[in-house]
């Protein structure tokens, strides 16, 4: 069961993914959306805090800051999470959340070709048959409605 621990996380944060959308939708009807994700990324942050104090990882603080490369690539890692934020809940303002969430999606398949170029991994034939699935299917997933 050890070795699929990986699984059981990235399934349990699909879940969790997937329903930003829905959610972000209902609760911003009328409310500016760059408020709507700031007070959002707030709640965030101050549940990653907490949870990090609750399972004791926040004392490990002085091994990040001993690490520069690190630290500026986590900053980077969460500009970039806020500004997907920031243009999601703009999206969704506009369109219809089944309509924003299969485009906004398109990150895995993004994810995948940066770490082709950036960290030189290697995807099989069949990934990359899995890939480009997925973005033929947010294509349709996409298409206009009647």
């Amino acid at each position: 069961m050890e070795e699929y621990r990986w699984l059981i996380y990235a399934i349990l944060a699909a879940v969790c993914a997937g329903s930003i959308n829905i959610f972000g939708k209902i609760g911003m009807k009328g409310i500016d959306s760059d408020l709507s994700t700031a007070v959002r990324s707030v709640v965030q942050a101050l549940f990653v805090v907490v949870f990090t104090l609750i399972i004791g990882s926040w004392g490990k603080w002085s091994e990040l800051r001993t690490k520069p490369v690190a630290m500026s690539m986590i900053t980077v890692c969460g500009v970039m999470g806020g500004l997907s934020w920031i243009f999601a809940f703009r999206a969704l303002n506009l369109a219809e959340a089944s309509q924003v969430a299969p485009i906004d999606k398109l990150s895995m398949p993004l994810g995948i070709l940066l770490a082709v170029i950036v960290l030189h991994e290697r995807p099989s034939m069949i990934n990359w048959t899995g890939i480009l699935l997925i973005v033929g299917g947010a294509y349709l997933a996409t298409w206009p409605r009647k």
